[in-house]
């Protein structure tokens, strides 16, 4: 389980020689949302939003300036190490070895996170199998396509079969099939079959949320502006497309001014 609440953090930009110190950017101003176990919870928002800080705070990349963050009831920010033992983490930046087999990055990473080799090796076999990546397993990752990339780094990831996967954006690049292999593993890790795992992700595409989501949190302007089902906020907006209803509750600070 995931718990974030009332996120903050600004950054201070870089200060130009000889001139005034520039404003601190509001980055995340009030971020906030709940993904129980088996639950996939879409974190949806314009480019600009607070999506990809928040999610690196979650990660314990990035120190919060306010709020709370917890992962199983452990707080990210005092007990940062277990947290993160807690979660699979797939940032944008997948960052595999390229001259490391697919096999061999998935084994690397778990033996970091202090599994035995064999269990290491194990895991490795498992998650080819539920990714489709078994054909590509002894394949160096050098000149893997940008599907194969993201199945290995899921892979990698998810080698020490955390009870939360956090993902931005994990489509981005993706064809039309890599996209649909992804969305029917995350639907199946999210089922008791899969281990009811806790997931998290962040995207603006509406299709996304619609096919795959249990629940959405929109963030706008850094500060969470709606939560709810996919039904729930089509209600609440009086609309019958998800886009229309997004684009209501996203921009409507910037409509009233």
């Amino acid at each position: 389980m995931i718990v974030v609440k009332h996120l903050a953090k600004q950054f201070m930009p870089p200060r130009r020689w000889l001139r005034p110190a520039p404003d601190p950017v509001r980055a995340v101003t009030d971020v906030s949302f709940t993904a129980p176990d088996g639950h996939i919870l879409g974190l949806l928002g314009p480019n600009g939003a607070g999506k990809t800080t928040s999610l690196r705070m979650l990660a314990g990349l990035i120190e919060p300036d306010a709020g709370h963050l917890a992962v199983d009831g452990v707080d990210v920010r005092t007990r940062p190490q277990e947290a993160i033992a807690r979660m699979g983490v797939l940032s944008d930046a997948r960052g595999l070895y390229p001259r490391l087999t697919a096999r061999e990055n998935i084994v690397y990473y778990g033996l970091l996170q202090g599994l035995p080799r064999d269990r290491a090796e194990a895991r490795a076999t498992e998650l080819a199998r539920v990714l489709d990546l078994t054909t590509l397993l002894d394949r160096r990752t050098e000149g893997f396509s940008q599907g194969e990339r993201m199945k290995t780094a899921l892979a990698r990831a998810l080698v020490h079969d955390p009870a939360n996967i956090v993902l931005d954006e994990p489509t981005n690049g993706l064809d039309v099939m890599a996209t649909r292999a992804l969305r029917e593993a995350l639907r199946h890790l999210s089922t008791p079959a899969g281990g009811s795992k806790c997931i998290v992700f962040s995207t603006h595409i509406m299709q996304e949320v619609e096919r795959l989501c249990d629940s959405v949190t929109i963030v706008s302007h850094g500060r969470t502006v709606a939560t709810g089902t996919v039904a729930s906020l089509l209600e609440a907006t009086l609309q019958t497309d998800f886009e229309e209803a997004f684009v209501a509750l996203a921009f409507n600070d910037e409509d009233a001014a």
